[in-house]
């Protein structure tokens, strides 16, 4: 018997494909961009991280990074654009593995539930939009603080009852999950979808490619 009763994920990175929403959602809102992929990530990633030091609602945390990424590559955005930008979130792709996924770890009798960076209605409608199957959340809007802060474990923890042991989560950052999830003495698994070297100073449980694979381990 699996020792997990409850498995937390992290949404956009890990569930959602935010490389690709992100990257249609700028080249709308700005026309040919002058980086892709892995770089523009990481230059959005770290645009976006410096508007989550303190909480303000996730709508404008990413209007503001959106006119900010702008100006570093060397264009600007309206701030109708940019909340524009803002809305296209639950418009972002799933990853293929993630409703299956979900599914079938609820099958095995898992509780599953996201713990994310956004405002509640807009990880519901990105739950409705890509029919991911799970049994509750938590969001930055509801414990107004973001990850890598525990308090969005903390507040699971406080609704559900779980203890530290029964808990594994789930993530694509390790940055913003497998960290501080380390930090909190809770088991995490790293899914690694894209290849990254292994990081000094971690120790997931699991690290997988994909959730499909992470759903083969913890048959």
């Amino acid at each position: 018997m699996n020792r997990f009763s409850f498995l937390t994920f992290d949404c956009y990175g890990t569930l959602i494909d935010w490389r690709t929403g992100i990257e249609n959602a700028l080249t709308e809102a700005l026309g040919a961009l002058p980086t892709r992929g892995e770089e523009l990530a990481a230059l959005y990633a770290n645009a976006e991280k410096e508007q989550e030091i303190s909480y303000k609602k996730y709508k404008d945390v990413l209007s503001d990074t959106a006119v900010a990424l702008a100006h570093r590559l060397g264009k600007t955005l309206s701030r109708k654009n940019a909340l524009t930008f803002a809305a296209s979130v639950p418009d972002w792709p799933a990853f293929p593995d993630a409703p299956p996924a979900l599914r079938r770890l609820g099958e095995s009798g898992f509780k599953r539930f996201i713990l994310s960076n956004v405002d509640t209605d807009t990880l519901q409608r990105t739950v409705a939009r890509n029919g991911l199957e799970i049994d509750g959340s938590v969001t930055a809007e509801d414990v107004r603080s973001y990850k890598p802060a525990h308090e969005h474990w903390e507040e699971f923890m406080r609704r559900t009852g779980a203890r530290k042991g029964e808990i594994l989560h789930v993530a694509q950052s390790v940055y913003h999950d497998i960290i501080p999830t380390q930090e909190l003495g809770i088991c995490s698994a790293w899914v690694n979808r894209y290849g990254e070297p292994f990081p000094r100073g971690i120790a997931p449980e699991y690290v997988v490619d994909s959730l499909g694979s992470l759903v083969d381990s913890l048959s």
